[in-house]
């Protein structure tokens, strides 16, 4: 087989030929030969996915590639526009879970083009592994999230109040959660578009008290300006249950990753209020804040106290209320995001989080 560079990264589908896939997994083992690649089935979102068997040569099966295996890469009329996503994925698995340890697929390669404004990884098919996939519509146990919040907390201790997020330091390049929000959010809060999300079945689903886009610019606004005063983290950034899986032996896993830094409340409180049912967060939720609290300590970070906590907690809402209220049904289906907005709608009126909101001045 001809050698092959990399690069350019393909932006269409038909661009990930044998000779492109040998050129790619050559980066993780010299010798490997893919001899040919069929698409098994694609699911096409923010990424497009596709779960690929290879037939490879004996070096490839040395190197642990198995047979089926799960590309992902923006192959989508909207994903020029969304490089970012694309490169901080690429990144993730890269540069940071090599080092952090997150549990994620095994990835066996990831590169980002800047020039083409794509990112590609190939990683582990977890289908192939027997993990059980979470669920939106199936909301998680006391137990489960629990488990969840310890690793999550594992993860955070290593990068909190870090110098290494600074300028110059080894995560710099790691982009701030807050600021992101205000800059994405932006566009989909225009008076035309933010009216199509409050008519759909979504905003008919939340409260009416938050339909007034204005009112949650500022709230944007105000959440950055209290991000900025507290300690932050390297943090997973998309912790809905979508991108999480339970392995067979019960470990937690996290796929679809979109690291930023930020305080880590703000994962958890977009963690619990995204995955947890209604009822079962007015119930748990404080306990299970404290489990948090207590692991960062048992990592050697000096947490919060539990009422700053729950301040942040209810503060930090606003961010999971503004992903899902605004986001495009060819992005999630609508009973998915239609569900997520109801429950951080419920959970922000059951923390106050307009009046949190206001008592925050720059």
């Amino acid at each position: 087989m001809t050698d092959r560079s990399i690069r350019p990264l393909p932006i269409e589908l038909d661009g990930l030929d044998a000779e492109w896939l040998t050129a790619a997994l050559r980066t993780l083992a010299a010798g490997v030969t893919i001899e040919s690649a069929t698409v098994v089935d694609l699911n096409r979102g923010t990424c497009t996915k596709v779960r690929l068997r290879l037939q490879m040569d004996e070096a490839g099966r040395r190197a642990g590639i198995p047979d089926t295996v799960i590309l992902k890469g923006g192959f989508e009329p909207h994903s020029r526009n969304m490089w970012y996503m694309h490169e901080a994925e690429v990144r993730a698995y890269r540069d940071l879970n090599p080092v952090l340890g997150l549990p994620s697929p095994a990835c066996y390669f990831a590169d980002y083009d800047e020039e083409r404004r794509q990112g590609i990884v190939i990683i582990e098919d977890l289908v192939a592994r027997g993990v059980t996939f979470c669920s939106a519509l199936k909301p998680q146990t006391h137990d489960q999230a629990a488990r969840r919040l310890e690793v999550l907390a594992r993860y955070h201790a290593q990068t909190w109040g870090s110098p290494e997020l600074d300028n110059g330091g080894r995560w710099s390049w790691v982009s701030d959660m807050s600021e992101r929000a205000r800059v994405y959010f932006s566009d989909w809060l225009e008076a035309a578009t933010w009216q199509r999300f409050v008519a759909s079945p979504r905003g008919a689903a939340a409260s009416v008290h938050f339909h007034d886009r204005n009112w949650l610019k500022d709230g944007l606004d105000r959440m950055a300006v209290y991000s900025h005063r507290l300690p932050h983290c390297v943090a997973h950034g998309d912790t809905h249950l979508g991108n999480l899986y339970i392995d067979r032996d019960g470990t937690p896993g996290f796929y679809d990753p979109q690291p930023h830094r930020a305080p880590g409340m703000m994962e958890v409180a977009y963690h619990l209020a995204g995955g947890l049912d209604t009822a079962d967060r007015r119930r748990w939720e404080g306990a299970l804040v404290r489990h948090y609290l207590d692991s960062l300590a048992s990592h050697g970070v000096k947490p919060p106290t539990f009422d700053e906590a729950m301040r942040q907690f209810g503060l930090f809402l606003t961010l999971g209320y503004c992903i899902f209220m605004v986001n495009e049904s060819f992005f999630q289906p609508e009973a998915i995001n239609t569900a997520y907005t109801t429950r951080f709608s419920a959970a922000m009126i059951d923390h106050d989080t307009a009046g949190l909101l206001e008592s925050v001045h720059p």
